[in-house]
Parts: C-alpha cells; sequence; structure tokens
C-alpha cells in the first residue's frame, strides 16, 4: 500500500484491510509516520513522536473495532504512561512531566485496537482557539500554512487533515473539538457532559463543560471511536443512560424529518463574516432540500452573561491548574505564558459565593435552552464567525500585555473584573468564535460538519464549518444528521493542496 491509497481509507476502512490481510499493521504505521515526518515541518503538528514504542505494539497481536490503526493523541490529558505530557507549558516541558499510567480514555483506545505513535501541539492549558503555545511554536493549517489549525486541538486536526492519520485525540472545553475541524475541513463532534471519560485522577472537567474524544474525516469513525470508550467509569460523578443503539447503527438510520433552527447572529454581537453567514444559509438550502424544516430562531439566553460565566469559571479552573503545576514542578512565573498568568490571577480574584452563583446561572441557562428544545431538533450556526486567522493575528494585542504586566505588578485582577475591561478583551479574544461556548456551559453534544469552504481569493479556499446544537443524550441524533450530510455534500476526498 501506498500513501494514495492508504488516504482513500477512514479508520475502519483500514482496519477491514487489517482483518482481511490484505496490508499489516507495521505497514500502516509506516505509512503514517511517513506521512507525519513529510508535512511536519511545515505544520509543526507533532510534537512527541513514540515511534518505536508504536512499532512494538504494532508487531504485536491486536484486537477491537480499529485493530492496527495509526492514531495519535493529543498533549493535553489523554495520558500515555512514561510519555511526555507539558500540555503545551513550559513548566511542565522544563521538568519532563510523564504519567505512570495511562488515562482511561486511552486505555479505551488501546483496547479497541489503535496503534498510537505521538503526542500533537496544544496551546497552554488548551486555554486558547489557536494552537501558538510559546512552548512548542505555532502549528499551521495545511489547506493554507500561513493559517491557523485553530485550536486548542490544532495539531491533531492539522495531521488528520493532511491524511498522516485518520483521526486523533481532542478535547473541548470551549470549542476545542469544533473549532480545528472547522479550521481544517473536518468533522468534530463534542459528545455531551459524561459521555467519555477523563480518568483516573479525577472524571470530569469543569463541571462537565470539557469533554473528550477526536477530530476524523468521515462521520462514521467518529461514531465507532465513541462507541469504543462512552460509557461510566471508575468513580464517575454520575451515570448516564446508555444509548439507544451502538452509535455506529446511527449512520445508517435516515434522521427523519427534523425542525431545525438557525442564526449566524454572533451572540456576542461582535461581527460575523459574509462567509460564515454564507455557510449557514447554504446550509440550511441543503437541510430544506432534504426535507427538513429549517426556521430562523435562536434560544432566548442572555448570552453576553453565558460568556463571561465561562470565561470566569475558565480563569478559575486555570489558576488551579498553574498552582497545581507550581506544586508538581517547583517552577516560578518563567513556567508560564503572561497570558496564563493573567487568567489565573482573574481565577484567584473570583470569590467562592462567586463562583457558586455562576454555578446557579448555569442551571438557567441549560432550562432555557431545554425550552427552546422542546419546539426545535437543532440549533444550526457557523462554527467559525471568520475564516480561520491568520498565524500571529490572535496573540495578544500590546495594549493588552502592558495591561497584564500592571494588573500582575499591582494584584489588580479583582478591580479588572468589576470595571469592564474583562468583557472588552473577551470580545477581542472570541471575535473568531463565539458560537461554540453554548455547548460547553449547558453540556450539551454539539458538532462541526465541513460544508463550506471559503471563496479562493477572499477567504483563501480555507474551510469553515457548520456547527449543529442538540440536546442532552441527543450524539445519536447528531449522528444521524451528519451521515445524511456527508452523503449529499461529500468532504472525505477534499484534500488540501498543500499537504499533497
Amino acid at each position: 500500500m501506498n500513501f494514495d491509497e492508504y488516504r482513500k481509507h477512514d479508520a475502519l476502512g483500514l482496519a477491514a484491510l487489517v482483518a482481511k490481510g490484505d496490508v499489516t499493521a507495521e505497514e500502516l504505521l509506516h505509512i503514517a509516520i511517513s506521512r507525519t515526518e513529510q508535512v511536519n515541518p511545515a505544520l509543526n503538528a507533532l510534537i512527541h513522536p513514540l515511534f518505536e514504542q508504536a512499532r512494538k505494539r504494532a508487531a504485536g497481536p491486536l484486537s477491537g473495532p480499529f485493530a492496527g490503526v495509526p492514531m495519535l493523541s493529543k498533549d493535553l490529558f489523554q495520558d500515555m504512561a512514561g510519555a511526555p505530557h507539558y500540555m503545551g507549558c513550559q513548566g511542565l516541558k522544563a521538568a519532563d512531566h510523564r504519567p505512570a499510567e495511562d488515562s482511561e480514555l486511552v486505555r479505551r483506545w488501546l483496547a479497541a485496537g489503535l496503534v498510537i505513535f505521538g503526542r500533537t501541539n496544544t496551546p497552554e492549558f488548551g486555554a486558547k482557539g489557536i494552537t501558538e503555545p510559546d512552548a512548542y511554536g505555532a502549528t499551521r493549517n495545511p489547506w493554507h500554512t500561513d493559517h491557523t489549525p485553530g485550536g486548542s486541538s490544532g495539531g491533531s486536526a492539522a495531521l488528520v487533515a493532511a491524511g498522516a492519520v485518520p483521526m486523533a485525540g481532542a478535547n473541548d472545553g470551549g470549542g476545542s473539538i469544533r473549532i480545528p475541524a472547522a479550521c481544517c475541513g473536518l468533522f468534530g463532534l463534542k459528545p455531551g457532559r459524561g459521555r467519555t471519560p477523563w480518568g483516573p485522577e479525577f472524571t470530569e472537567a469543569m463541571h462537565g463543560m470539557a469533554m473528550n474524544h477526536a477530530v476524523t474525516r468521515s462521520v462514521r469513525d467518529s461514531a465507532a471511536l465513541l462507541d469504543a470508550v462512552q460509557g461510566d467509569e471508575h468513580g464517575a460523578l454520575f451515570r448516564l443512560a446508555p444509548p439507544e443503539r451502538p452509535y455506529i447503527e446511527e449512520v445508517t438510520r435516515d434522521p427523519g424529518q427534523l425542525r431545525i433552527a438557525f442564526t449566524s447572529r454572533s451572540p456576542i454581537n461582535t461581527p460575523v463574516d459574509p462567509e460564515a453567514v454564507r455557510a449557514v444559509e447554504d446550509a440550511a438550502r441543503l437541510l430544506t432540500s432534504l426535507g427538513h424544516i429549517v426556521v430562523e430562531a435562536e434560544p432566548h439566553i442572555d448570552m453576553d452573561a453565558l460568556t463571561m460565566d465561562w470565561l470566569k469559571l475558565w480563569f478559575a479552573n486555570c489558576a488551579a491548574t498553574v498552582d497545581m503545576v507550581r506544586k508538581a514542578t517547583g517552577c516560578g512565573d518563567e513556567g508560564f505564558e503572561p497570558d496564563t498568568l493573567v487568567m489565573a490571577a482573574f481565577g484567584r480574584s473570583i470569590r467562592g459565593n462567586e463562583y457558586v452563583e455562576i454555578c446557579q446561572r448555569i442551571q438557567d441557562y441549560m432550562r432555557q435552552l431545554a425550552n427552546f428544545f422542546q419546539n426545535h431538533d437543532f440549533l444550526m450556526t457557523p462554527t467559525l464567525a471568520m475564516p480561520p486567522a491568520k498565524i500571529g493575528a490572535m496573540a495578544t494585542p500590546r495594549w493588552q500585555q502592558q495591561a497584564s504586566k500592571v494588573i500582575l505588578r499591582l494584584g489588580a485582577s479583582r478591580l479588572i473584573l468589576k470595571s469592564g475591561m474583562l468583557e472588552t478583551m473577551a470580545q477581542e479574544n472570541l471575535k473568531y468564535t463565539p458560537f461554540t461556548q453554548l455547548a460547553n456551559v449547558t453540556g450539551v453534544p454539539a458538532m462541526s460538519v465541513p460544508l463550506h469552504w471559503c471563496d479562493a481569493v477572499s477567504g483563501n479556499g480555507l474551510p469553515l464549518g457548520v456547527q449543529f446544537v442538540g440536546n442532552h443524550g441527543d450524539e445519536g441524533k447528531l449522528l444521524r444528521l451528519a451521515a445524511q450530510l456527508e452523503q449529499a455534500s461529500p468532504w472525505f476526498d477534499r484534500l488540501p493542496q498543500e499537504a499533497s
């Protein structure tokens, strides 16, 4: 098998070839590594090669639905015993932090027969919608290397889009599966709260706002991988009802007639590029042609308040992460990026009663979204408000850098929280990605579907995904619709020229 034949198959297709004896796991791994080595100098996506341990695994007996298929994990949680786990952080990199055991998610991936041969780049602690950490430098988009592949799962998305692997590990606490999927022309499903594991150190991240899964080129790979990893883990805070049927069966089922609401208005009143508006309008026409009822509507939720509440919880969790890294490594401020230190400072300034009030408001947002879903099956939006940004375009502006230094020196983060400056910073930093946080805060599943590519002149031909948000437990229904869209508007064979 050569690379051209390899990339014609998704992960399940490759596993079928291995099962029939048409190709070996070792041959697939050789192609995956060769392709990665070919494109990585331009993309800077793989940061921790694990080639030798992968070769040993590929040589041994493997079983499971993905037996023999090469894969990559993200260097943010998704722990692998003895492998680097730096989370884009200089302090962890200097300390050469390596977990003693696999995470529960990785255990389930290995039980499914996958061969993991490396770990991919991520922003520090996954805190940004781009992948440009100081510790490793910027990852680039294979559709146009002057642009970002998104974040925080940008390293994984870049290598899947480039054809190195059919799928790669990702996680999503504010859009970090869906944003890079949209930037790179991939399918990205964020499962709902509690659907996939985090253990063994903890079983829930950010009150279930952050979830593990993957970015894939095909819908059925995402479904089958979710089958392989979903379900309760030891010590889980609660138990979800299991899916009605295996997710892989959902991709073969007719979704029926759905009532789908759409909006292209930014929930935080920031500008939306005409390409993003066009993406949703074109998707609405496609859905109508497939027999669905498509109406313009959106939930009655104060999205400015929701976004600020999400940010404050994110900052508080960032503060806790920074403190844990300091304790584990002994590093000082030099171990962290300035933006991370500012986020942590904001997080420490949030009082306990305020944190509880935010958690209570989140329950209001959940009820309001549930009310919306009494009359609609899904909410459709652009995944991105603008085409993928150029590398460096989302760097912290100089005025914010200077303000951050003052905040840290004077300990003024509490005053900034009350001044309105934080809201201004939020609008600037989230202007590319204002649509994704709703699903995280409310804990519902959501997906980005690669239905739109921008104009070759004004948008550099870059992908720009369409997002669908569902209700609790709607992973199967989302996958049914995604499979229908995949058949009606195929994307699997669309490959970036810069990575060909």
